[in-house]
């Protein structure tokens, strides 16, 4: 088994590795970008300094017909409208050049510049020049320190990260945003620098309980796991995971990891060192079609959502779309029996939903006490089946064997709810 997956691993190194003749109009452009955005920065005698972040900085640069690099522009103190700074250099820069920009909504806007000639991009990211992590504004003025601290210890481990990042982008479980929670591109790369290569990792992975957090301290800067609960904010303690960010010990690198993605990341990586394959790499949308096979096969009903939203893609579209998934679940699971759930989002303002389900067996509804005999008498005179238990009446209600109908009429009655999460067309394939 051991050669099968080192010979699997052999073959998705050489795919994800890109060539040097590749990569050498992306760096070169990408000089010729970072110099001219350097000189509109002096044009507007602006204290801010440039420098280039993310995979391709480090070297963990996977192989892909698109890319997106990563530049970040670092402002002084005394400056605080980032963004509105930033787009005015952005806005002039790129009518000269004659390129493409959006801004991107987040935290603290940011910038796309796309390339004329290909499908790839750059990300400017404003950040604030802070001597020390303790003085960040925001999450991504920590940017700075994080690429150095990487490239010192990456070099000759590069192709395991690219594997790692490859493996989890292919479960679904690769970056930090809401709609994903979970690992970010520096959490792998730390990762890899902890435990040395792609397989390594994925065995350790394999034994962390999502019911005991795990404390990962790659530079030791905690005496005990005790010491770690008290010294880092309670908010960012609540993943299976916590990783120390080795460049700010206060910090969980891996807050926004839920119990959810390590869940389905594990099982992957059990299918994977049972049966290797190179299929274990490949980044596909969920197949509804052997969803939906699955389903039948053990008389299970079906659900195929195709949801849009009218927010701004990226993360935000996609935490729409999510957030708006995850309360269809709830309200399904009310009524049926929820055996599966898939979301899947595309990038853009659409997303799928996949739900398995099957009828309940039984469906109550708990109603008031009984000592409180007008508000049971009326709940009472509401249910044609009613009992008591506990003290409360309970009632017994009508078993839906529709999800499709169900959900069809929640549409009709939710419109408003509907409409204030953002999402302008719900349908259901046939």
């Amino acid at each position: 088994m051991g050669e099968s997956i080192q010979k699997v691993l052999r073959g998705q190194i050489i795919k994800l590795k890109p060539e040097a003749s590749e990569l050498k109009p992306i760096e070169d452009f990408t000089k010729h970008f970072i110099a001219q955005l350097e000189k509109e920065i002096k044009l507007y005698k602006i204290d801010a300094d440039v420098f280039l972040g993310g995979s391709f900085a480090k070297g963990t640069f996977l192989k892909s017909d698109t890319y997106d690099v990563d530049v970040f522009v670092r402002f002084g103190w005394k400056y605080v409208q980032l963004s509105d700074t930033l787009g005015k250099i952005v806005a002039s820069l790129c009518k000269k050049i004659k390129l493409r920009s959006e801004i991107i909504h987040g935290s603290r806007d940011y910038f796309r510049v796309y390339h004329p000639h290909s499908k790839g991009y750059f990300e400017i990211i404003p950040v604030t020049k802070i001597k020390k992590p303790q003085e960040e504004r925001n999450v991504t003025d920590l940017t700075y320190f994080h690429g150095p601290y990487v490239i010192k210890r990456i070099k000759k481990l590069e192709d395991q990260v690219r594997l790692a990042k490859q493996f989890f982008k292919a479960q679904r479980v690769y970056g930090a945003e809401t709609y994903v929670r979970g690992f970010s591109g520096y959490t792998v790369e730390l990762l890899i620098i902890k435990y040395k290569s792609f397989l390594k990792l994925i065995k350790e992975i394999l034994k962390f309980d999502s019911t005991q957090r795990a404390v990962i301290d790659i530079e030791k800067a905690y005496k005990n796991k005790n010491d770690v609960f008290i010294h880092v904010n309670e908010a960012k303690l609540h993943s299976p995971i916590i990783l120390i960010d080795p460049t700010y010990k206060e910090r969980n690198a891996l807050a926004a990891l839920s119990s959810g993605s390590l869940a389905k990341l594990q099982n992957s990586i059990r299918l994977f060192l049972k049966k290797p394959s190179m299929e274990f790499f490949v980044i596909r949308e969920p197949d509804g079609k052997t969803l939906k096979k699955n389903a039948i096969k053990k008389k299970h009903e079906f659900l195929s959502i195709n949801l849009t939203t009218d927010k701004q893609h990226g993360d935000i579209a996609g935490t729409k779309l999510k957030k708006f998934a995850e309360v269809l679940h709830r309200e399904i699971n009310t009524v049926f029996d929820v055996k599966n759930t898939e979301f899947y989002y595309s990038g853009e303002q659409t997303g799928k939903f996949y739900i398995t389900l099957a009828p309940k067996k039984e469906i109550i509804r708990i109603g008031p006490p009984v000592e409180m005999k007008k508000h049971a008498a009326r709940f009472k005179a509401q249910h044609s089946s009613t009992f008591v238990k506990n003290k409360r009446i309970h009632a017994r209600l009508p078993v839906m064997k529709d999800a499709k109908a169900f959900l069809h009429s929640w549409k009709l009655a939710n419109k408003k709810m509907v409409a204030q999460m953002h999402i302008v067309s719900l349908k259901m394939d046939n």
